[in-house]
């Protein structure tokens, strides 16, 4: 198949056949005992693949280490029977299938037991945005239909008009009453819920980077393509440890949290990110995958060598990163820091993964996003929708098995001959590699000129005075529309407006010079290292 076309029938089968070969391959498929089948296949059966692959591990691996958080550790058995006792005790308080658990949490085990207690309960699985302010936080509750709350005490202001009518529930705090996530876990039955009868559904927001976030549902999958995609790329294996350092209300950390249990992995989670946290408990935990979003690789990076000085990272096979652009500078100061073990996912909420970069690929093009995975269809089409050719810039329509239902609110992705727009612009080159160009939406006419601000960013960012960078297009009376740059110096350095156009002249046409330089402290972002260009406008 060509770039991971699925186009036949022939090829569908082709890819669910290579999908079950790299299941087994990874170890997640085996001789199982009676038990344990009949465990795994119950709960598929009753909850979905959701609380099915948390049931496969805590019956293949009782006593094995499934959490650990500040709190401390919980084996997969203690995971199950905590989700157990949480939806049975949401059950007697009246929670029904399909309702909608809206959960404000930051990474702990929390999160963890209101997600796998909903799904037993056939609800609709809202996950908040920790960045979002009250107002927002309020509109998206209360349009995306929550019927039942849980959240961080840090939170309980902000959330003090929302009443939902199957009560509201808290699961970090250091005063733990009867409405405390810990109380309904103490008083419920440990036995397995009934079938709801229903499947649960997930419920993503969009990032809300240049508007009002959005609702992504999405069923769970029902191929074994859905898997096979990543692992076609990735080499995850089971009976691992993974450092989860992205946010699992967001689409990557939640993925990669909930495939980390299914694989029967150690899932080490803190609330807040700290960088040289984060190195230290990799090499603690002996940590074989990291995942991260690139702001965060970014500040590892700006500790300087001393932040892996005597760190024994030896078993990090995998740095996993998505969220944003990951730019082919900061691959490379990754890449020399931790070895040829970063893989670099391209995809959105809304259309799921599309391309994946391997060492392999990054140490030839540090600024691609790789090859498309096994199963997925990615094609660059020009405005008419006809496909662009190779190293021609246009805009990038994905295909696969697990891409989102449409927006909650109404509304859909452009979709064209079945794929999905990613609302993204890019191009192949001719060994088959994508590489973004910037947003679909995002490209000016200056003087006649095309310019995507994307292409001086990764441009100021190979400057050593420069520590963050952002770029984009702002309307201009004389030209049509100009750049303006937004930078971040590190520490210690001195640089100035002058002296940052001049490098862009020197690397770049001129029309592509900003004529506008703005100096920042910090570049305002949502928690997956996102630049929110909307704030910018206004600075």
């Amino acid at each position: 198949m060509t770039l991971g076309v699925i186009r036949t029938v022939g090829d569908r089968a082709y890819t669910e056949m290579e999908s079950a070969r790299l299941v087994v391959e990874a170890g997640l498929a085996r001789l199982e005992s009676p038990a344990a089948l009949l465990a795994a296949g119950t709960a598929m059966l009753r909850y979905g693949t959701l609380s099915a692959g948390l049931r496969l591990s805590s019956a293949r691996y009782p006593d094995r280490t499934a959490v650990i958080d500040e709190l401390g550790t919980l084996t997969f058995a203690e995971l199950e029977e905590r989700s157990n006792r949480l939806a049975n005790s949401w059950r007697e308080r009246g929670l029904k299938p399909r309702e909608g658990v809206a959960i404000l949490a930051r990474n702990h085990r929390g999160l963890l037991d209101s997600i796998f207690a909903a799904a037993k309960c056939g609800a609709r699985i809202i996950l908040l945005n920790t960045d979002f302010a009250g107002p927002q936080i309020r509109d998206v509750a209360t349009r995306e239909g929550t019927d039942l709350l849980v959240y961080d005490d840090e939170y309980a202001d902000m959330l003090s008009e929302v009443s939902p009518r199957r009560g509201s529930y808290r699961a970090w705090t250091d005063d733990p009453g009867e409405d405390s996530l810990e109380f309904l876990i103490a008083e419920g039955s440990p036995a397995s819920p009934p079938a709801p009868g229903a499947e649960p559904k997930i419920i993503l927001l969009t990032s809300g980077t240049t508007g009002t976030p959005k609702g992504a549902p999405r069923a769970e999958p029902k191929s074994l393509a859905a898997l096979g995609g990543l692992l076609s790329k990735v080499p995850f294996r089971v009976n691992e440890v993974t450092e989860c350092c992205a946010p699992m209300f967001h689409t990557l950390g939640f993925a990669m949290s909930m495939l980390t249990l299914g694989f029967g992995s150690t899932l080490v989670i803190r609330r807040r990110f700290d960088p040289q946290e984060a190195i230290d408990s990799a090499a603690r935990h002996h940590a074989s995958t990291m995942i991260v979003v690139p702001v965060m690789l970014n500040r590892m990076m700006d500790l300087g060598g001393r932040a892996l000085t005597g760190r024994d990272l030896s078993a990090l096979r995998i740095v996993f990163v998505a969220g944003s652009q990951l730019g082919a500078q900061l691959c490379r100061e990754v890449t020399a820091a931790f070895g040829p073990v970063v893989y670099n996912l391209y995809g959105s909420t809304e259309v799921a993964y599309a391309t994946i970069a391997t060492p392999e690929d990054l140490a030839v093009e540090p600024g691609c996003v790789g090859r498309p995975v096994l199963g997925a269809r990615v094609a660059i089409l020009d405005e008419n929708g006809r496909r662009v050719p190779v190293g021609t810039t246009g805009r990038i329509f994905v295909g696969n098995v697990i891409q989102f239902e449409g927006y909650t609110g109404g509304g859909n992705k452009e979709v064209i001959r079945g794929l999905m727009s990613s609302g993204d612009v890019g191009h192949f080159d001719s060994a088959g590699r994508l590489f973004i160009d910037g947003r679909d939406d995002d490209m000016i006419v200056s003087g006649g000129e095309n310019v995507f601000p994307v292409e001086v960013e990764e441009l100021l960012y190979t400057h050593v005075s420069v520590r963050e960078a952002a770029v984009l297009g702002v309307h201009d009376e004389k030209y049509g529309a100009r750049l303006k740059a937004f930078v971040v110096i590190h520490e210690g350095h001195s640089l100035t407006e002058g002296e940052i156009k001049d490098f862009v002249k020197t690397n770049l046409a001129r029309y592509k010079v900003p004529r506008e330089v703005v100096f920042l402290g910090e570049l305002p972002r949502n928690p997956t290292g996102k630049v929110l260009k909307r704030k910018l406008q206004d600075v």
